[in-house]
């Protein structure tokens, strides 16, 4: 395995609000986690810190995740523990009304790979040079196009692509969208939504293939491009690359 995450602060935002780690457990297992956060006074680099230390502390800590369904109830019971303590946090807080953070993670396995996502962070897989999004955005746009209300052109250029209706924090309960994604990925990509606001899915899959450039660069040069074209939101990439793919059963 090869992987490398970078978080930006962007070209526009005084401070970086996105939290991002890739972490390892005895088993040799991986969890990627690209959190976004939300709310006044610095609140939002505040919970998207709890929500990424919370759960990398959790896994690193454990000699294995288990089966499937050990990581799905494990992956429930922690995203369920974070959002009660960033809602206990906002309480205690009164300058973090509104507190909250987007999550998005990749468990992988010699098993299994689980992708989960709240909010509108994305969670891509890389295979045979193609790239394909796995998760579902949990914004106000999707809703409409779910509903033939718009297109997905017309929800791209939406003033309102970027209300959330889901977050961590934002309600007492909380549901992670999980993912039980085929075992043949090339590589797996985790981003916050300033990359997706910059780029194109076919403007990040081609710096992706590309072979003349290594892991590091390729995520440098992703973070570049999107302050080329703005740098509007802080741009935050988890990417992980697989040595040889193995196919699921």
């Amino acid at each position: 395995m090869k992987a490398f995450y970078l978080t930006d602060t962007g070209k526009v935002r005084d401070h970086n609000e996105d939290s991002v780690t890739i972490v390892k457990n005895a088993s040799n297992e991986y969890l990627m986690i690209v959190a976004d956060g939300m709310g006044g006074h610095r609140a939002g680099e505040v919970a998207s810190s709890m929500a990424v230390s919370h759960l990398g502390k959790r896994f690193t800590d454990l000699s294995s995740i288990g089966t499937k369904l050990d990581a799905v109830n494990w992956l429930n019971e922690n995203i369920d523990e974070i959002n009660k303590n960033v809602i206990q946090y906002a309480e205690g807080h009164f300058d973090s009304t509104g507190m909250g953070t987007t999550i998005v993670l990749a468990l992988l396995t010699n098993e299994f790979l689980i992708f989960g996502n709240i909010g509108d962070s994305s969670g891509f897989v890389l295979k045979g040079d193609k790239l394909h999004k796995v998760t579902k955005d949990h914004t106000l746009v999707n809703l409409l196009v779910d509903a033939g209300d718009l297109t997905e052109e017309e929800a791209s250029f939406h003033p309102k692509k970027n209300v959330l209706m889901k977050a961590i924090g934002a309600a007492e309960n909380i549901e992670l969208d999980k993912f039980d994604v085929n075992m043949g990925a090339d590589a797996i990509l985790l981003c916050s939504d300033g990359l997706t606001n910059m780029l194109t899915k076919d403007q990040i899959e081609k710096i992706l293939i590309d072979d003349n450039l290594e892991v590091e660069e390729k995520i440098s040069k992703l973070v570049r491009k999107s302050n080329a074209r703005g740098g509007t939101d802080n741009i935050s990439i988890a990417y992980l690359v697989r040595n040889e793919g193995c196919e699921k059963e």
